[in-house]
């Protein structure tokens, strides 16, 4: 076990602490928590059943990044939290899991079996009355690589993926629901994106449209596809969406960007769910008052607070195409942006919500020093407690 305190930026080795296995303890339950509102009915995600699962997937990846970060604290000296912001792992690594994940099977290949390593750990106690350290460096190393190929974690980004395939009536377009996932290293925040975006290419229309504008019986699609369904165009949105897909770019402007870069695709709509800050009891940084509320709360690892965002711009209306004796205009998207409302004028965005997901415990302990409303203005407030969603205010 290691044991470790915290720095400003990261955590080092000190006998005395453990603040990593208690945050990798609270994230653990957050994610867990994140998962059994997902899938509770009363969760506006669990309605809207495709975004659910689409969400529940990155949730997912994410536990397979946290549980690979958990093995690698054994055999690291140093495991670094960006405290003051997100809440999450330091950028360098998700850089890391990702390049440690091309590389595993060669260095598995140099390490001993686990069953090699153990005998050889038995050995070393029995003639030399010692912990073998080296071995155990070495067992947690071999472990943690295995992990790494086992699972799919969060990278820096998650090509997209083609899970719906139908048909606008009124334009006659075949349209895709398509999905893909950035870890902002600025930000150091993932990010979930879902979009629904028409295809005016002729052969797709030919080959998928029936005269009825429906979508055609007989063309077998098995759902879901990686990347975009229209395969000529297929590469170059992979590219198009790694190099859109900051943080700092608002939704209406990726839309716009995907827009204008693609003459046969339509962006609809541009969903984003931003999951995070995380706030955790002693390790990141929250206001003075709240961290001490949430440090008294009586399991560590109820000491947490999970936010995320999600982000919504959708068309208004098409603008048609212009063909001109000298020059030609493609058609275009008009974007919705909620001008009333500051806030998503801000954003860049139609429609937004600003969610928090809270223990019981915790939230008890805010609301009885007066600090619930405060922290959470703004926020839909979701309180888990067990294995349930009890309450939403």
């Amino acid at each position: 076990m290691v044991t470790t305190a915290p720095e400003r930026d990261g955590m080092t080795t000190d006998p005395s602490h453990n603040p990593v296995e208690t945050y990798f303890a609270a994230m653990r339950a957050a994610l867990k928590g994140l998962r059994i509102y997902l899938a509770d009915d009363a969760s506006p995600l669990y309605g809207h059943g495709i975004i659910g699962q689409v969400v529940a997937s990155y949730v997912n990846r994410l536990e397979a990044s946290f549980q690979a970060w958990e093995n690698r604290v054994a055999f690291m000296e140093r495991f670094r939290v960006n405290r003051a912001e997100s809440g999450y792992p330091v950028f360098q690594n998700v850089l890391e899991l990702e390049n440690d994940r091309e590389t595993a099977e060669e260095r598995l290949a140099a390490i001993p079996g686990a069953d090699a390593i153990k005998a050889e750990m038995a050995d070393f106690i029995l003639r030399r009355k010692a912990f073998p350290g080296k071995l155990q460096t070495q067992m947690a190393e071999r472990l943690y690589l295995e992990g790494v190929l086992a699972g799919e974690p969060f990278g820096p980004l998650v090509l997209p993926e083609t899970i719906k395939v139908s048909v606008n009536p009124k334009t006659m377009r075949p349209y895709y629901v398509v999905h893909w996932g950035v870890f902002d290293g600025s930000q150091i925040l993932p990010m979930v994106y879902m979009a629904t975006i028409e295809d005016s290419t002729d052969r797709l229309r030919e080959m998928l449209v029936t005269e009825q504008g429906k979508l055609d019986p007989t063309v077998r699609i098995p759902l879901p596809v990686g990347g975009l369904l229209n395969p000529e165009l297929a590469r170059a949105f992979d590219a198009c969406v790694e190099r859109n897909g900051a943080y700092s770019l608002s939704p209406v402007t990726i839309a716009q960007n995907i827009d204008k870069e693609f003459p046969e695709l339509h962006p609809k709509q541009l969903r984003r769910i931003v999951l995070g800050p995380f706030y955790s009891a002693g390790i990141t940084e929250n206001s003075g008052r709240v961290n001490d509320i949430l440090s008294r709360v009586r399991n560590p690892e109820n000491g947490w607070v999970l936010t995320w965002t999600i982000q919504e711009v959708f068309s208004k209306a098409e603008r048609p195409a212009k063909r001109g004796l000298w020059s030609s205009t493609p058609a275009s998207e008009e974007f919705h942006i909620e001008t009333e409302d500051l806030e998503a004028v801000r954003q860049g965005v139609s429609a937004y919500e600003k969610h928090a997901l809270v223990p019981h415990d915790a939230y008890q302990a805010l609301y009885a020093e007066g600090e619930a409303e405060r922290v959470f203005a703004d926020y839909r407030v979701h309180v888990i407690s067990g294995n349930q969603v009890i309450t939403e205010v």
